[in-house]
């Protein structure tokens, strides 16, 4: 079945709307921007998975090993993250992130969610909150797999 005309008009507003909102959302973490997206990102990946080889890494960030190396290097003389040997083979690294790195995720998180909430707060109504709660689910039908349930 091929999308309507009413699907793709959607489809192209949602996305617009998205990318404004996480544009702004990167705004409200300056203390952020002496790393670059990428950099990032890497440290969201670690706080998620918590331990990755540099391979693991460059192969979710879809970038080369030669270019994960780089950021690896500029977030190690941070000191957001640290470099352990790995159990099963001493040639190999897995990397963690410091406390310091931990911190960092979890203030630009923070720093985000206060703005949304804020902004959210100043600018809509509880009908309107009601209906993005709602649709909050929908959104998750297009993302999540088949079988998840988003979490109320």
């Amino acid at each position: 079945m091929n999308a309507s005309i009413k699907d793709i008009e959607i489809a192209a507003s949602l996305r617009t709307v998205i990318h404004r909102l996480v544009k702004v959302l990167r705004k409200q973490t300056p203390h952020q921007q002496t790393l670059s997206l990428t950099e990032r990102s890497c440290l969201s990946l670690l706080y998620q998975q918590e331990e990755l080889l540099p391979s693991e890494l460059a192969q979710l960030e879809k970038v080369t090993t030669q270019s994960m190396s780089q950021i690896i290097n500029h977030l190690f003389k941070l000191e957001l993250i640290i470099k352990t040997p790995s159990g099963e083979d001493k040639r190999k690294v897995k990397l963690s992130l410091t406390p310091a790195g931990i911190h960092f995720v979890e203030q630009a998180r923070q720093e985000k969610q206060e703005w949304l909430a804020r902004t959210l707060h100043e600018r809509t109504t509880e009908k309107e909150k009601d209906l993005l709660k709602e649709a909050m689910n929908i959104l998750a039908k297009l993302i999540d797999e088949p079988g998840d349930i988003l979490q109320k």
